[in-house]
């Protein structure tokens, strides 16, 4: 399914992606890919988490579709708000169950990831999210692609989108992926006759 002129980065959330998870499964299929290393997955740093992001936009060679999950979702939009100027680099993004760090039962540790930056991505983007995700309520998901200017999909009942909600190939996932690729490059090809 990958393509050569792009290159799959896949941005992980709290405690990172398991070998259980999707994101794991995804990136053995998905031919031209890495994920962003940082110091912890267990005690996030914004600050380490942003640019460990950061180092791995710079390193890739070709234009980059970032894969996001949970809190990784909130570590794009703060490398968006920080770094515009390197936002030709993203192709697009696909980010699935935004974590609220801002809902009253939020961990500490995630807490410091808030104030999410609520402003238009300067790339295409695609919020998946779920009718009964612990992480974020409906209404904050939506207000999410909203104000990301993201394209939105909503699925009913899949939790947070994880293994622990049975998400682990998430082969619908992967097509949901593919269909925003086309989108995004016929949209694009629009834009260019325009």
């Amino acid at each position: 399914m990958s393509i050569a002129n792009e290159h799959y980065l896949i941005v992980p959330g709290w405690n990172g992606s398991g070998p259980d998870h999707w994101q794991s499964h995804w990136q053995t299929q998905l031919i031209n890919s890495s994920r962003t290393q940082v110091n912890s997955w267990s005690h996030p740093d914004l600050h380490d988490w942003v640019a460990s992001l950061h180092h791995a936009i710079l390193q890739a060679k070709t234009p980059i579709i970032l894969i996001a999950h949970s809190l990784g979702c909130v570590t794009v939009s703060h490398w968006a708000k920080r770094y515009p100027a390197l936002a030709s680099k993203i192709k697009g993004a696909l980010l699935v169950a935004p974590a609220d760090v801002e809902r009253g039962s939020v961990s500490e540790r995630l807490a410091t990831f808030g104030p999410i930056p609520l402003r238009p991505l300067p790339f295409p983007s695609l919020v998946v999210g779920s009718t009964n995700d612990p992480a974020a309520t409906i209404e904050r998901i939506q207000h999410f692609a909203n104000e990301w200017h993201s394209a939105l999909h909503i699925i009913h009942g899949a939790g947070h989108i994880n293994s622990l909600s049975g998400h682990t190939h998430w082969s619908d996932g992967l097509r949901l992926l593919k269909c925003f690729n086309y989108y995004r490059d016929l949209n694009s090809d629009q834009r260019r006759i325009a």
